[in-house]
């Protein structure tokens, strides 16, 4: 399948990466190294329309295509992983929103993430549930014309940043996959406490919690789509989210690639310089090669889901975040042997991309979980 970016896109790639270079990449080690939250560069990022770029534009955003959303993914992460993935989450949840929310919480909503003034969550994994969603263990129970929420999310991105999230609870607890609800919850209601966890090994900027759910009171209205038909909901959003963590790791992947490729010509050995050795060259070759296979997968994964086929769509976001994150890591590790010794300190972006590209070989379906859900559309 051929594709071509048209000048939008060109323009969308070039504005993402000027950012980049001028907001994100001179504070990106300082903003990994102290853990700091992104949130004015958030703020910045979302009078570009970078924050969130896909949420349709009567609700304030850009309305883009998932390709260019994509792009800008992708260039972020190119910028830095950590502070690309604050800014690039900041609307996690919207699509549910945006899908099959009321009216009144897309007003409400959208707007306020659209334009940086607020952050959103999306409330899944559980500290004994992560890639099996259908066995989460939070309980909304119906009291009334309200719901009371009991559970434990754990790995909860902007968990403690976010003013509004996306809860996914079981309604009946006994019908497995059928019996998931998703709710609309303010971070700041009475029961929700969130900690932050700080021990993460790279995307440091971005924040991740844990967030105790304690007979949370939630009201009937808030209820997103139908009840009881949230995972089947979820599941269609699966493919975009899959080729958005494709996104990240080609990101990641030709930032490391990138480091690679500035030091090479700058640093001597030999009276030369090491780019100039043809092991290195090859290198180098090597790396650039695999990070454009994986771009050109996750641009085609990016297309399928625009044209809304599911199964078709499933495969290639698949295909697509399982290549890209795991040469990510592939690549990053490579950068680090062609700066030497240097890419082992922290005087050098390598070893923060290293770092860095790991989670994508983990979130949203681990490699293995991609493995099996191919060959379940290839047998």
């Amino acid at each position: 399948m051929a594709f071509q970016l048209t000048d939008e896109h060109r323009a969308i790639r070039q504005a993402v990466r000027d950012f980049g270079e001028n907001e994100i990449e001179p504070v990106a080690e300082e903003y990994d190294q102290e853990q700091i939250y992104p949130e004015e560069i958030r703020t910045k990022a979302a009078e570009y329309d970078f924050v969130a770029p896909s949420i349709p534009i009567e609700y304030g955003g850009a309305g883009m295509d998932k390709l260019s959303s994509v792009i800008v993914t992708e260039e972020l992460w190119r910028a830095d992983p950590g502070i690309g993935s604050a800014v690039g989450s900041a609307g996690f949840g919207t699509n549910m929103i945006v899908e099959f929310g009321d009216e009144w919480m897309k007003e409400e909503w959208l707007p306020k993430i659209a334009n940086g003034e607020s952050a959103s969550c999306s409330m899944i994994s559980e500290p004994a549930h992560g890639s099996n969603v259908a066995g989460i263990e939070t309980v909304a129970e119906k009291d009334g014309d309200e719901y009371v929420a009991n559970g434990n999310k754990m790995w909860i991105t902007n968990g403690t940043v976010a003013d509004v999230g996306v809860l996914m609870a079981k309604t009946s607890p006994d019908e497995g996959h059928r019996g998931i609800t998703a709710f609309l919850v303010e971070m700041d209601w009475d029961g929700i406490t969130t900690e932050k966890i700080k021990n993460k090994l790279g995307i440091r900027a971005s924040d991740l919690a844990e967030v105790i759910i304690d007979d949370v009171r939630i009201p009937e209205e808030n209820v997103i789509g139908e009840v009881d038909k949230g995972f089947y909901q979820l599941m269609e959003f699966f493919a975009s989210g899959r080729t958005n963590v494709a996104a990240q790791a080609v990101g990641a992947a030709q930032g490391a690639l990138d480091s690679a490729i500035e030091y090479a010509g700058e640093r001597e050995q030999f009276d030369r310089k090491i780019g100039e050795f043809q092991a290195i060259q090859h290198k180098l070759a090597e790396m650039a090669t695999q990070v454009e296979a994986a771009r050109s997968l996750t641009y085609r994964a990016a297309s399928q889901v625009e044209q809304e086929n599911q199964e078709i769509a499933a495969k290639y976001s698949s295909m697509a975040k399982l290549f890209a994150s795991e040469i990510s890591v592939d690549v990053a590790d490579e950068a680090i042997q062609v700066h030497g010794g240097s890419g082992y300190v922290s005087d050098y972006p390598a070893e923060r991309y290293y770092r860095d590209a790991r989670i994508t070989k983990i979130y949203e379906g681990t490699s293995e979980i991609q493995k099996n859900i191919i060959a379940d559309r290839l047998l």
